[in-house]
Order: C-alpha cells, then structure tokens, then sequence
C-alpha cells in the first residue's frame, strides 16, 4: 500500500484533517453525562443484539454464533477516521488504475500531488457534512488494520471480513433532544436499527462479498477520461439548478439528479439498480425489525417514530437540501420507505421464516422493481400467484 499523502490521488491525510477542522464537536455535555451516554449506548447495543436475532429468526433454530465484531461509541472525528479507511480500501482498486493513467516524470508527480490535495479538500468537506447526521453505522469494508479514535489496531480473528458497528454518540444525544423523546427509549431504538445490520452480516456470509463485488464492477466501469467526467459534472450541475448557462430551465434536463446518477455508464446504471434494491431490502428490514422489537422493550416507540418520520420528511434549509439532492441522500430515503413497505408486505404474507428465503442467494434478493412490487418476488421465490 503506498504511503498517505504525497502523490496519491487522493490525500486521505487531508481528507481527514479538512472534515475534522470543519465539524462541530456536536451537543454540550458534562464529561459525567458523556462517560454514561457511552456506557449506556454499548449496553443497550448488547442488549439488541438477542432481541434482534430472536425477532428476525435469521439463524433460524440454530444456536446463533458470537458476532466476533466490536461496537465503537464514537464522536464526529472518529466516525470520519472509520470512513476514510473504509473508503480508501474500497476506492483502492480504481484509484490505482486513475493513478497508473497518470502522466509520468517529475510533471505527473506534480499534477497528482496537487489533484490529490484538492480531492483531499473536498472528500474531507463531504465528510464534514455527513458526519453530523449518521447516528450509526455498520461498517462493512474496514481494511484488515485499521484507525480507530485511538490509533491503529490489529482486528480480532474474522473481523477483517465481519466489520465493526459504529454508533455517533454526538448525534444520537442531538436528535433525541431535538425531537424532545425519552432519551432511553430512543438510544436503544437506534441500537436496535443498528444492531439489525449486524445481524444481516453475521447470518448472511456471502451478503459482504456480493456487495463488494458489485461495487467494484460499478467502480470498474467508471470514465476514466478527464475530460468526460468534467462534462458529466457540468450536466449534473446544470440538472441540479434546472437551467441551462444563459439562466433559463431547460425542461428537457433531467432534474434532480445526483451526481452519482450522472457520471454512469448503461452498464453501471444496471449494477444501481441491483445496489439500489439491496440497500433498500437492509435498510427496510433494520427499520421494520426496530419497530417490530420496540414495542416490547422501546415503551414510546410509536412517538419516537411519529417523531422521526416527520423529521425525515421535513427539508431543512436550502443549502442542506441542495447538498442533500447532490449526494443522492433523497434517494437514500426513499430506500428507507420502500424497503420497509417490502418487507412488511412479504411477512405479512408468508411469515417470517418465508421472507428470510431472501437470503438464501444472490437469486433470490429482490430486484427493484420487486421491491416495489413484493408479490412479483413471492411468485418468483414462493410460487405464489399475484
């Protein structure tokens, strides 16, 4: 692996520094109150962990296996460290190719120290803006040594593979307060959100390989041209303000799409569609199975989600909106609603243990067009009629 910094193409040194200058520290709170938050954030992230496993039926009537991977309690800086691995490790492959296309002698090395930095800058501002508004995470690309808050460390056995579960105090204690719900409540209902992606995971051990398999086909298949991915980013900004350069909309543009939507190939748009369908199924699965478990252990679980909802939907400001459209997080959303509807609609009809046949293979996750369509995946997996 070559060294951070100097002539990558990106400068993950920056990165890092640039998001950790430009995030706020989060919420005040005496040091007392923050040593019990985090206490009580890794306990109740145990604690989810059976109610989760029992809800979801995923191992089925097999005794289930410690999960192997560890739970981080971290602040905005730490999260932004986590994610600057994990991207590096995924990114590594396209990065090397973007570098090997480089031009040589002492002119490339100038060219990439600086593309580099610039790069650096503004992945460490995205990151800035992202790490206020995730309250948790499973991480599934960690590299096999890692940068945790505290340094790097060696990974326990299979946690290479496992990943590791992040939760962003800061931002959990912001929303609970924002939404004025019992702070308990709410803490271990992210958990249990959280703790379901774990469990998907852990049950499911092809389900890291597919994913990262299909990222790299979508990564594999980028433009690597200069030239055509600044006229594909001039189309996305253009889209995104829905006019052309004299000012005027242009009705013709394809408004509201990110930037991730603009820079595909036809073969990366059906590579989206397969990803889109998958984080749909996780995401909807995690928000049904916390619903499901929170009215035994969440007692206001039907306020928090009332709550919660209605905060989702609200648009904040302009700007939050714009940077919201442009990375696609709209989109993220609306992966939310519909994989929840899925997931109910299919339980509903053939219980738990039929639903689960979705994780039997890559074959049987739903397309997108099934998500939307739940029968259409029962009749092709169950048999059964529309």
């Amino acid at each position: 692996m070559t060294s951070i910094g100097g002539s990558e193409m990106v400068d993950w040194n920056l990165a890092v520094a640039t998001a950790t200058r430009l995030t706020r520290p989060g919420p005040e709170v005496s040091r007392d109150e923050a040593r019990a938050i985090v206490a009580e954030l890794r306990r109740y992230a145990q604690e989810s962990e059976a109610h989760v496993r029992e809800y979801t039926r995923m191992f089925g009537d097999a005794e289930p296996p410690p999960h192997g991977t560890p739970v981080l309690i971290v602040d905005r800086p730490g999260w932004v460290r986590a994610n600057v691995a994990g991207f590096r490790e995924v990114m590594k492959p396209l990065l090397g190719k973007m570098q090997a296309r480089r031009p040589g002698g002492a002119g490339g090395a100038v060219l990439g120290t600086v593309g580099g930095k610039v790069t650096g800058v503004e992945v460490g501002m995205l990151l800035s803006f992202l790490s206020s508004r995730v309250l948790g995470q499973y991480e599934t690309f960690a590299p096999p040594t890692r940068e945790l808050p505290a340094g790097p460390v060696k990974p326990g056995p299979g946690e290479a593979k496992a990943g590791r579960l992040l939760l962003v105090a800061p931002n959990i204690v912001h929303v609970e307060r924002e939404l004025d719900v019992d702070p308990h409540d709410f803490r271990l209902w992210v958990c249990l959100h959280e703790e379901t992606h774990r469990t998907q995971f852990s049950a499911v051990p092809w389900l890291r390989d597919h994913i990262e398999g299909e990222i790299q086909s979508f990564l594999g298949e980028t433009e690597l041209d200069p030239g055509t991915l600044i006229e594909r980013v001039r189309q996305a900004v253009q889209s995104f303000t829905g006019g052309n350069a004299g000012g005027e909309k242009d009705d013709s543009a394809d408004d509201g799409r990110s930037l991730v939507d603009l820079v595909q190939t036809p073969t990366q748009r059906e590579i989206l569609g397969r990803m889109t369908a998958v984080m749909s199924l996780l995401e909807g699965h995690a928000d049904y199975v916390m619903d499901g478990v929170g009215p035994q252990v969440v007692p206001s679980v039907a306020e928090i989600r009332e709550k919660f909802t209605q905060r989702r939907a609200s648009g904040a400001g302009r700007l939050d909106q714009a940077l919201r459209k442009l990375l696609g997080l709209d989109a993220k959303m609306r992966q939310y609603r519909d994989g929840e509807r899925f997931v109910r609609a299919v339980v509903e009809e053939v219980g738990m243990d039929g639903f689960n046949r979705v994780w039997t293979s890559p074959n049987t996750l739903p397309t997108k067009a099934e998500i939307a369509k739940p029968g259409e995946w029962m009749a092709r997996v169950h048999g059964h009629s529309e």
